[in-house]
């Protein structure tokens, strides 16, 4: 009872003070945060015993989402909610485990039709002015703790053990993909080289539109995403030209391209500094990292949908100023957290066709249908 108790205080504290409660110590709305509820309660509801009674699921939502939003250690927890270590343990798992599995269809499902994809490839075009890019990659290191007997399985190349996570993220900040698991010793090539995307990629199972057309030109150009130089560059996934020696035409292809990367560099920043759990090393086995990661996700992309100023204040991401000047978000003063770069193992090995697309797609960008007035005074 004295559980219950301690747990409805607190979160009676939260209703009765909109701003200063869901807002901080939540990272949503009221409304936003009743709308997760409606979706989780009826995996998260338990029976009363006759020993005790069972905590109501709102409150088991209200205590999940107050760890993933401030990353306060389950000690920290036990005393605020009056609860035992392991209780509050087991609630944010389950929770967790439940909200991914009743939001990841609406919020973290990779597309699987053209229209789907276009509508993706229309926004990178509008937003940032690279047409035909499906998504932007990017891989990153979860610092975790030393598993118990697990040797140097997740030591990775900074001698910290992590686990690895790899997404895809749309011109909106949204996660499109992500896979989160593999041990620490793989560079960003390598995750990508053993990755279920890569091999839907290779068999053509993601519907990807046809080649066709650039806007206003008669080149016609696959559809692709686009990664940093540790990627391998492929038909369907545009790097950046080697930093040594380039042409005017060879600076502005990776300013453009840049300006396309920088969703997924803001997408990881966003969620590392909103969910705070993952500002510092996670002190959980790695299976619940995932479960944590992958319910975080879906929470960040179904506040990102809703445009949440609770999550996402103004300029928190980059953004322009009237002359295309690229400002840092807030989020840059802190930094990503326990997400870390990957070891960058360029990747030499590509096909002559990818490098013909690479050029073609560079020409494009200095010819009058491709170009943007700015470029050249950001290279």
């Amino acid at each position: 009872m004295r559980e219950q108790q301690g747990l409805s205080v607190l979160q009676k504290e939260l209703e009765n003070n909109d701003r200063t409660g869901f807002r901080e110590l939540l990272r949503m709305t009221a409304e936003e945060f009743d709308f997760l509820l409606g979706r989780v309660q009826h995996l998260i509801t338990k029976q009363d015993t006759k020993m005790r009674r069972a905590i109501p699921p709102r409150e088991r939502l209200s205590l999940t989402l107050r760890f993933l939003a401030t990353g306060e250690a389950f000690k920290s927890l036990r005393f605020q909610y009056r609860m035992g270590t392991s209780t509050i343990s087991q609630i944010v798992l389950d929770t967790c485990t439940a909200l991914y599995q009743v939001m990841k269809e609406d919020f973290l499902k990779t597309p699987s039709t053209e229209g789907e994809w276009r509508t993706i490839a229309m926004d990178f075009e509008r937003k940032w002015q690279f047409p035909h890019c499906l998504g932007a990659l990017d891989g990153k290191h979860i610092y975790i703790q030393p598993p118990r007997k697990s040797g140097s399985f997740y030591h990775n190349y900074k001698s910290r053990f992590s686990v690895l996570m790899m997404a895809a993220v749309d011109a909106n900040y949204k996660f499109i993909y992500a896979s989160v698991g593999t041990q620490g010793r793989v560079s960003d090539a390598g995750l990508f080289a053993h990755s279920d995307l890569r091999k839907a990629m290779d068999e053509g199972r993601l519907s990807f539109p046809p080649p066709e057309p650039l806007p206003d030109s008669d080149t016609t150009m696959p559809y692709m995403f686009v990664g940093d130089d540790a990627y391998p560059l492929r038909h369907d996934l545009m790097k950046p030209y080697p930093f040594r020696q380039m042409e005017h035409s060879q600076r502005v292809f990776n300013y453009r391209l840049s300006r396309a990367r920088r969703v997924v560099e803001n997408a990881f920043g966003i969620l590392a500094n909103r969910l705070r759990v993952f500002r510092s090393t996670i002190c959980l086995e790695p299976d619940k990292v995932v479960k944590i990661t992958m319910a975080s996700l879906c929470i960040h992309n179904f506040l990102c949908e809703r445009r949440s100023e609770a999550y996402t204040p103004p300029v928190f991401a980059d953004w322009e100023t009237a002359d295309h000047n690229m400002v840092d978000g807030q989020w840059r003063n802190h930094g990503m957290g326990a997400f870390q770069p990957m070891e960058n193992t360029s990747h030499r090995n590509c096909t002559a066709t990818a490098k013909m697309q690479r050029n073609l797609m560079r020409d494009y960008f200095v010819s009058p249908a491709g170009s943007v007035p700015w470029q050249d005074q950001h290279i």
